[in-house]
């Protein structure tokens, strides 16, 4: 049975690829860095009767992931799949977000990553057999004001997976980016529900703009599905939008300049959300929004 290991699998996306996993038969190592949380997906694996084991890794932790890693290869044997899932979402100006606010995000989102690749790779290269996947965004290619505290992390982490796949395609080792767009989680509705009192206007706008999309909710499981195709699919394929409004989005940033995405991240409330809805079909002001929204998908 091959194995996979994933981070931060007490709700959200990594969650429901845990599941997605189990149920097509793997063998399923869940960590989080807190085991307490999973209470959802444990009432999963017992009502399903499903090959997973729930542990505490914090990515945060040199030790934490060294051990936990070792207990697997030392009880379970190869860890044929990684999934990097684990992050956070800070938003804020850069003026009034805190350096420690730039600096966890860092830890968890970039460095965590490096530590459970550095940990499974040696053995991952022993067998010349291995597969990575890394979650990342199309914030890892599309810069908009106030998710820069995250968009940074995501933006290196898609520069370290194109080149570690440089590294390790000689040792028949894949590496894969997923990019979600906007997906019903945790995070996506922290960002839609912050009150913002900054003098930048971005933030309470892009809040809008996630509430708005979220009106018709893309569901986690469209992120586990796509995760799960890689790892059994054999694709060599590097970056994998997932969601009805990530590549559209992607394409609409490549198709501006530098300026023009700066200009239109830089507009005035009442043109950005003119042009939101001109752009995107979607109205994002928050009075005006209604019951059934459309996915945000560029016209």
């Amino acid at each position: 049975m091959a194995s996979v290991l994933i981070t931060g699998t007490s709700s959200g996306i990594g969650m429901f690829t845990a599941l997605a996993f189990a149920r097509a038969g793997y063998s399923v190592h869940a960590t989080m860095r807190n085991p307490g949380r999973g209470s959802e997906l444990r009432r999963t694996i017992e009502k399903e009767r499903l090959p997973v084991t729930v542990s505490a890794l914090d990515v945060d932790s040199d030790s934490s992931v060294r051990e936990a890693v070792d207990r697997i290869l030392r009880e379970s044997g190869p860890i044929d799949v990684l999934v990097n899932n684990a992050g956070i979402a800070p938003t804020g100006s850069v003026e009034e977000t805190p350096l420690t606010i730039f600096r966890s995000a860092m830890e968890t989102n970039y460095f965590g990553v490096i530590r459970c690749i550095q940990a499974v790779l040696p053995a991952m290269r022993e067998r010349r057999s291995g597969c990575i996947i890394n979650i990342s965004s199309i914030a890892g290619q599309v810069a908009a004001a106030p998710l820069t505290p995250y968009l940074a992390t995501k933006f290196a982490l898609e520069g370290f997976s194109e080149a570690l796949a440089q590294e390790v395609k000689p040792f028949n080792i894949r590496v894969a980016l997923v990019q979600p767009g906007i997906i019903d989680t945790p995070a996506a509705r922290d960002i839609a529900e912050v009150q913002s009192r900054s003098v930048y206007p971005q933030q309470p706008r892009v809040s809008a703009l996630f509430a708005g999309s979220l009106q018709t909710p893309r569901p986690p499981s469209l992120v586990a599905e796509k995760v799960l195709d890689i790892a059994q699919s054999g694709t060599w394929q590097l970056r994998h939008p997932v969601g009805p409004d990530s590549a559209p989005f992607i394409e609409y940033r490549k198709g501006m300049s530098d300026e023009d995405w700066v200009d239109w991240g830089a507009l005035d409330d009442d043109a950005w959300y003119e042009r939101v809805k001109t752009d995107f079909g979607l109205d994002a002001r928050p009075w005006s929004r209604t019951a059934e929204m459309p996915a945000i998908s560029p016209k």
